[in-house]
């Protein structure tokens, strides 16, 4: 079967394998079609467990799936049994694939120069507020200008809606953050008897500018939107009913 990966562009060493999924390449139906990888999103699960096995034919073992809580946990792959509640998996051991599943969060992928550390990292704006990128950056134990990123689809600026509650979550971590948001032209009916004030979020450069102050200076990608394309990826904000794509990264 033809799968059409997103493979990372970006200066990796030679060691190092990533991949993005895309919502193309697989056998679910519907609000699912095709490669929906999760299994918790009411899809059928045979038909996730299929998708799951075209995936494995590019890859060299199972990956570590994690249950994510959008929190800051971060585990280490190689020791990890079943499936852990934590938002970002790491690896120094070859052959070992790290995994995130997303549809309209941001997926980072993570690895060193040396290409001895690999991680996967899961960030919708709660566990970015709440820290899961330093999590991760401070448990590869790699000077962080040593460390490469790549950020992959995620819901764009011009249709990442969000509450003056999210604005000040980053806000009273990094003033600087303001820089992300922008008023939203659109008011919600729904929405009248609240703050009426929404933003639209700019989770790239939110990932970016805490990235920078940690001391990370290679950062890669961040320009595909989930939101607005529909033929490629899930997105649950678009459609709630949808399927998950996968982000990975391992050594080889």
């Amino acid at each position: 079967m033809n799968h059409s990966w997103i493979i990372p562009d970006w200066p990796a060493p030679a060691n190092v394998r990533a991949l993005q999924t895309t919502r193309e390449g697989g056998v679910s139906v519907g609000a699912y079609a095709t490669l929906n990888l999760g299994d918790h999103v009411g899809d059928d699960t045979v038909a996730v467990v299929r998708n799951r096995a075209l995936l494995r034919e590019a890859l060299p073992a199972d990956p570590v799936w994690l249950k994510q809580v959008h929190g800051n946990i971060v585990v280490d792959a190689d020791r990890t049994v079943g499936v852990p509640d934590a938002d970002a998996a790491l690896s120094r051991q070859l052959g070992k694939v790290c995994a995130v599943m997303t549809a309209d969060c941001l997926p980072l992928l993570i690895c060193d120069e040396a290409g001895t550390v690999v991680a996967a990292t899961h960030a919708g704006w709660r566990g970015l507020a709440g820290g899961v990128v330093e999590a991760t950056v401070n448990a590869m134990n790699v000077a962080p200008e040593r460390l490469m990123v790549w950020l992959g689809p995620a819901i764009g600026p011009a249709a990442f809606e969000v509450g003056e509650e999210v604005r000040q979550a980053f806000m009273a971590r990094d003033p600087a953050a303001e820089k992300a948001f922008v008023p939203s032209p659109v008011v919600s009916n729904q929405d009248s008897t609240l703050d009426t004030q929404k933003w639209l979020a700019d989770i790239y450069l939110l990932a970016r500018q805490r990235l920078a102050l940690l001391g990370v200076k290679q950062v890669y990608g961040g320009g595909l939107c989930t939101y607005t394309d529909a033929e490629r990826f899930y997105s649950y904000r678009r459609d709630q009913a949808t399927g998950r794509m996968a982000s990975l990264i391992w050594l080889a």
